[in-house]
């Protein structure tokens, strides 16, 4: 029996490169990112647990080479969104081109890649997973348009379940701050030094991820809040 095909965007680092570790031993992964090279150094690094990885290079801001790698996944059981931006500042110092930045990339290339990808997860019934954040539910000063785009793309993950009820199953994972270089870019931006006590590793975010995935198929896990335990 051949393996469930996952596509893991932002597969390269952080919580997506987590995933891709986590899920390469029972999925074929299709390992996301917009460098070509790193894609194929973490597809070789997996091999030995996933010999038919592949890499699915695209910038997903690009909406002809979303459409072309799309064009290239002939059959696909999920997608789990990890790529993402953040943009740190008040409204008084953040420009339009700060908001359209992280809108596009955490909000529109996550809807419009999953319309591309529609005809292929509806063949198979499967799975579309959004990795949102703790500020997909509470704004905080300095945080308003990554909030913004959390907020949205949280939304925009219940109508999409609401129109694929009994096609689809959507599920939206809301993590604490993960120790990744995000969080290194925003405590920076907070003028702290960075300090990864008592916050979540990327493979705890991963975890939650497979148990999503891998919930009997008459169950949908639709939303999962994943906070720091200490």
């Amino acid at each position: 029996m051949s393996r469930r095909t996952v596509l893991v965007t932002g597969g390269t680092r952080g919580i997506g490169r987590a995933i891709v570790e986590a899920l390469a031993p029972q999925w074929r992964v299709l390992v996301g990112g917009t460098d070509a090279a790193r894609v194929a150094q973490v597809v070789s690094e997996i091999a030995g647990v996933c010999p038919d990885a592949a890499g699915f290079v695209a910038d997903l801001s690009d909406a002809l080479a979303t459409a072309r790698a799309a064009a290239s996944v002939p059959s696909l059981d999920a997608v789990v969104h990890s790529a993402g931006v953040l943009a740190y500042g008040t409204t008084d110092t953040l420009t339009r081109e700060d908001w359209r930045w992280v809108m596009e990339i955490n909000v529109v290339a996550v809807a419009d890649l999953t319309r591309l990808l529609l005809p292929a997860l509806r063949e198979s019934r499967g799975q579309v997973v959004v990795i949102n954040s703790g500020a997909g539910f509470t704004a905080s000063p300095g945080n308003a348009v990554y909030a913004a785009s959390k907020f949205a793309v949280r939304a925009w993950a219940d109508a999409l379940r609401a129109e694929e009820r009994g096609r689809l199953r959507v599920t939206s994972v809301h993590p604490g701050r993960v120790d990744t270089d995000m969080q290194v870019a925003l405590q920076t931006a907070e003028g702290r030094e960075y300090d990864a006590t008592g916050i979540l590793t990327p493979a705890s975010v991963a975890s939650a991820v497979t148990f999503a995935l891998e919930a009997s198929p008459d169950a949908c896990i639709e939303t999962l809040s994943v906070r720091p335990a200490g």
